[in-house]
């Protein structure tokens, strides 16, 4: 913040003030925005080192209570059994081989099926009964009815079981929680027992009810085919029809009577006539059209062959002699005469080939018109058979119905009864439950875990709750984010005997550091460095506020500055000189010079100016303005003013004194003041024109190096004073 140095120019008196060149860095600083509690590492440790205790407290009474839990609670022992659950497999035939392959159903829905059946109510039931649990007085109470035993045995037993089911595999895990460790193993082993028992009596069960149902179907399917073939052999008789047979597929009816196996018959045979028929016939006319080159050639090879040397000799001679020679002539005639005997044997070959082929289609063609008769006149017999024949048909449709139903029955019976027998059980014992030696149950050192874990849990939360309901100022960052201030220093508790007059005459004490530090922090606090006149007050009494203004005024004179402290706190003042008629009361009353009033202190360039008679109007003496002027006469002769003012709450004082004096200093007690009465103090005396410069935390629960730090406050309106300041006779100005 800038400021600007004003003095009254014919006023050797007048004071060099700091006023705020920007008025809006004079208004208050809204603190609606300020970031509320921030739950850091740092906020956390600080809050369970300063609810150490309660935490503390907290984890023993929950060890403690742990502790005596587990002592008064019963013991509880288990016993463990594992079961082995074995799905049914079926016979699958595989297409186009024709074998067979084993395959299971769904394991999961099976073992998932296992599990309930175990936790079943009626199981439960059985085990009581198969254990007698309702007469065993260590379980259930004798006194109550028989029924009643029974129900409340039942429900022991399956309150105390629990059935793990697996993840995987076929493992089924069960267990049994009682106070009596043979009891446990006893009833676990009747659980396994009794589950595999019920097992098998629901298969042979499930298997006898299929072969009732069964026996009764083949008897009612057995005589129904019985019924079924009597009407059909007396429906045959009565129309005459004899079946050679029953052939399977389409229809067959015609084919395995008399008459259709006669048509049959003769229909192959007029086939096999009219084949021989037409192969007679067209060998016939065949033969008739080639003339029968091949017998023919057969019988006249031996004279085309001596026709042929015959007409071979006449060409070889024709060279050499005319045609009309005798030798010429003699071979033409040869030559003729076996031509004319060619003729002659192919004629007769041929004739008589043409005559056994003709006699032969002759027969065949016959044979085949006979046939053709015969097939005519039964196929009109066939014809009336077909038409008698369909309720034939019917009822041997009904009895090869019936008959297969039969042989079904038949079949699932056999398999029925082969798969009802005891066979391989699908549930097996894998480890049987011992009797446990030792109880599961309390267990100490979980128990001691859990209330370790629960009692610092409640106790962070409780400490954290405490915390945030306890609205005050703790840490320099408290005074940052809920204040809105700069924190200018905090001041640790006492630590060991003495008095905190004696704490600042030593300079190596962790009070005396501290408020060094504040020193330096106030060289800061504006563009001029530390201010003018300061003023030191607090929200409520008893913060340290007068401890402060000594500290500061006592360090700004070690540092060779001229000091005046000047307690403005006119309702109970704090410092105390031997004549209670000098002070700034008088001051404010009249128009004495300062140096009147200022009195020498046993320190060393600290000068005071006590409070002097308590007026009964401190508000309105204040108000007067005279003030201003007695701070502008002192600021001419001191390097330093400190005023010690009053608190702010309640109290019209302070915001007057704040608003001629170049800076506040706002003393807070850490852990006691509330934030809201903070932030209300410090709107009262930005209102008023006050230039808030920081806040100061008093009693800081902070440490440093090794040891902690506190004093005994003084106390607002009590007559004893703990910091009085012995005048010394003034000699000269001050």
């Amino acid at each position: 913040m800038t400021s600007e140095v004003t003095r009254a120019e014919n006023n050797p008196w007048a004071v060099a003030t700091y006023a705020p060149t920007n008025a809006a860095a004079a208004a208050a600083v809204p603190r609606g925005d300020m970031p509320g509690h921030d739950l850091s590492i740092a906020t956390l440790l600080r809050i369970l080192l300063e609810w150490r205790w309660l935490i503390l407290s907290l984890v023993v009474v929950g060890l403690a209570g742990a502790a005596i839990l587990t002592l008064l609670t019963t013991p509880l022992y288990r016993s463990q059994a594992t079961l082995e659950a074995n799905p049914p497999t079926v016979e699958i035939m595989e297409e186009g081989n024709g074998t067979a392959r084993s395959q299971s159903p769904d394991n999961w829905n099976f073992i998932s099926t296992q599990v309930g059946l175990l936790g079943s109510r009626s199981l439960a039931q059985r085990v009581a009964q198969d254990l007698n649990l309702a007469s065993n007085p260590a379980f259930v109470d004798q006194s109550l009815p028989a029924a009643t035993r029974i129900k409340v045995a039942a429900g022991k037993v399956a309150g105390g079981l629990t059935v793990d089911a697996p993840e995987e595999g076929q493992l089924i895990g069960i267990s049994y929680v009682s106070d009596s460790p043979a009891l446990a193993a006893e009833i676990v082993n009747g659980f396994a027992d009794s589950f595999i028992r019920s097992n098998l009596e629901r298969r042979y069960e499930a298997s006898d009810y299929a072969r009732t149902f069964l026996e009764r179907q083949i008897v009612k399917t057995r005589a129904d085919l019985e019924r079924s073939e009597r009407q059909l052999v007396g429906y045959a008789q009565s129309q005459g029809i004899i079946n050679t047979g029953s052939p399977a597929g389409g229809n067959s009816g015609d084919v395995a009577s008399l008459q259709g196996a006669s048509l049959v018959a003769l229909n192959n045979a007029l086939a096999e006539a009219t084949t021989r028929r037409i192969a007679a016939e067209g060998a016939y006319r065949g033969a008739r059209a080639a003339g029968n080159t091949v017998d023919v050639n057969t019988s006249t090879q031996a004279m085309r062959q001596a026709k042929a040397a015959l007409e071979a000799e006449y060409q070889e001679k024709r060279t050499l002699m005319k045609p009309e020679h005798p030798d010429m002539l003699s071979l033409r005639s040869r030559i003729e005469e076996l031509d004319r005997q060619m003729r002659i044997e192919t004629a007769q070959v041929v004739g008589g080939r043409s005559n056994t082929l003709l006699a032969e289609y002759q027969a065949a063609a016959a044979a085949e018109r006979a046939l053709q008769a015969r097939v005519g006149g039964l196929k009109g017999s066939v014809l009336n058979l077909r038409g008698r024949s369909i309720q034939y048909t019917i009822l041997q449709r009904e009895v090869d119905t019936n008959r297969t139903l039969y042989d079904a029955l038949l079949q699932r019976y056999k398999e029925i009864g082969v798969a009802g027998g005891i066979g391989t059980n699908l549930i097996s014992i894998v480890d049987r439950g011992e009797v446990p030696g030792a109880p599961y149950s309390p267990n100490l050192l979980f128990n001691l875990l859990i209330g370790f874990g629960l009692s610092l849990a409640a106790g962070l939360g409780l400490a954290v709750a405490l915390e945030f309901i306890n609205d005050t100022i703790k840490t320099r960052d408290d005074v940052r984010n809920k204040l809105g201030l700069a924190c200018l220093g905090a001041i640790p508790k006492r630590s060991g005997k003495g008095s905190f007059v004696e704490d600042l005459k030593d300079p190596t004490s962790s009070v005396s550091e501290a408020y060094s530090a504040v020193i330096g922090s106030l060289r800061l606090s504006t563009e001029a460095g530390t201010p003018k006149t300061l003023l030191i007050s607090s929200t409520q009494p008893n913060e340290g506020k007068s401890s402060t203004a000594l500290a500061l005024a006592q360090n700004f004179a070690r540092l060779g500055k001229t000091v005046l402290l000047i307690d403005g706190d006119m309702r109970k003042p704090t410092f105390k000189a031997a004549n209670n008629k000098q002070g700034l009361t008088p001051l404010l009353t009249t128009a004495e010079p300062v140096r009147d009033h200022v009195v020498m202190t046993q320190y060393q360039n600290l000068w005071l100016m006590p409070c002097g008679p308590i007026p009964p109007n401190p508000a309105d003496l204040l108000a007067s303005g005279r003030f201003q002027s007695i701070l502008a006469e002192a600021s001419e002769h001191f390097d330093v003013v400190i005023v010690d003012g009053p608190p702010v709450l309640g109290l019209a004082d302070g915001p007057s004194l704040a608003a001629v004096c170049n800076g506040t200093l706002l003393v807070v007690e850490a852990a006691r003041t509330r934030t809201p009465a903070v932030v209300g103090a410090i709107n009262r005396l930005e209102a008023s024109g006050a230039y808030v410069i920081g806040a100061l935390l008093t009693k800081a629960a902070e440490r440093s190096g090794s040891f902690g730090y506190g004093y005994e406050p003084y106390r607002y309106g009590v007559g004893k004073q703990d910091h009085q300041i012995l005048m010394i006779p003034h000699q000269g100005d001050a």
